[in-house]
């Protein structure tokens, strides 16, 4: 595969080293000689040094070493690099950016992340704003759909991103952009942010519904039912022209609630089988985003006065104890 010739001088990090982390890494390494990748410990750190690949995720991406510059030390990465793309779980940004110290003028942040800050209780774009000040305009969002399994075996994916400013929109797709990477460009970073975090409390929701045994039917109606509430809370939370039958949108929704590879999807067919909340949690080695965010979501739905029967369903069930079965059952009158 021919290889595009990077922007010239603009040096490029990734932050967080899980499946989509390592997945946007070989992302980059089609167009560029090198790439800084912080990794969360040394062990990490030495066993790709010495297996070409990540231990734990995306086993089979196996990676050029001179093309890596892996670090430990998040100030090393960030001063070193003049994009960066965060690809943490939301519930460890904070932790992994306490000790940044050295200076973010002029550097581009781009979130890869799905999921809801806890210390913040709000979108990565807010929290690297208020707790950075870091401004939206240095700010871009990858959003799907797009699964990190499905990179690796470099199949034709298609990612959005969304940036206020022009420039950077062409300079985060040159760098991610290739054979197998198609780019759709978007201005809207705080509605496409909150879609990406919503479809994983309704990819929940789907897999509760197989784990307890609804068919294709029910869930094309579930799937059906979430895009419009997607569209009622992201109208009143953030008010926007957009379309939410978009990719980044109801394609996301769609491959999240449907792919065997949605952790979030599996965390509740893990629910709907009878499992309890805390062993699906504790049985998954990836962090399924979807359930760190329902409480939040649900909060601030509610605050606004909200109808948002399938995010109020698995909420109960995630955080009221609330038998699945007997939510569901109730969710299938309020549906249509």
């Amino acid at each position: 595969m021919a290889k595009k010739k990077s922007i010239e001088g603009l040096n490029v990090g990734v932050v967080g080293s899980g499946s989509f982390a390592t997945a946007i890494v070989k992302m980059l390494t089609e167009n560029n000689k090198k790439i800084h990748w912080h990794v969360r410990n040394e062990f990490v750190k030495g066993a790709i040094e010495l297996r070409k690949h990540n231990p734990t995720y995306l086993t089979a991406v196996l990676f050029n070493l001179k093309q890596l510059e892996i670090t430990t030390d998040i100030n090393a990465l960030v001063e070193a690099c003049d994009v960066i793309i965060l690809a943490t779980p939301s519930i460890y940004l904070g932790q992994t950016l306490a000790n940044l110290t050295v200076s973010t003028e002029n550097k581009i942040f781009v979130s890869a992340i799905k999921g809801i800050v806890p210390e913040q209780n709000d979108i990565v774009a807010n929290f690297l704003t208020e707790k950075y000040s870091i401004p939206i305009e240095r700010q871009a969002v990858i959003s799907g759909p797009c699964h990190a399994e499905e990179v690796a075996m470099e199949r034709l994916s298609y990612l959005t991103l969304s940036a206020i400013e022009e420039s950077t929109q062409e300079k985060v797709t040159q760098l991610l952009e290739s054979d197998y990477i198609k780019i759709t460009r978007s201005n809207d970073i705080v509605g496409n942010e909150y879609s990406a975090v919503l479809k994983n409390i309704y990819a929940i929701g789907a897999g509760i519904a197989s784990g307890l045994g609804y068919g294709d039917n029910f869930n094309a109606v579930l799937v059906s039912n979430a895009i419009r509430e997607m569209e009622v809370y992201l109208d009143v939370i953030y008010p926007e022209n957009r379309d939410v039958n978009e990719s980044a949108m109801l394609g996301d929704l769609l491959v999240t609630c449907y792919s065997l590879f949605s952790r979030n999807r599996n965390l509740g067919n893990l629910i709907g089988k009878g499992y309890t909340v805390k062993s699906a949690i504790q049985s998954m080695n990836m962090v399924a985003e979807g359930y760190y965010a329902t409480k939040s979501i649900y909060e601030i739905g509610k605050c606004k006065g909200l109808k948002l029967p399938i995010i109020k369903a698995v909420y109960e069930i995630l955080f009221e104890e609330k038998n699945a079965e007997k939510q569901f059952k109730k969710l299938t009158a309020k549906l249509n």
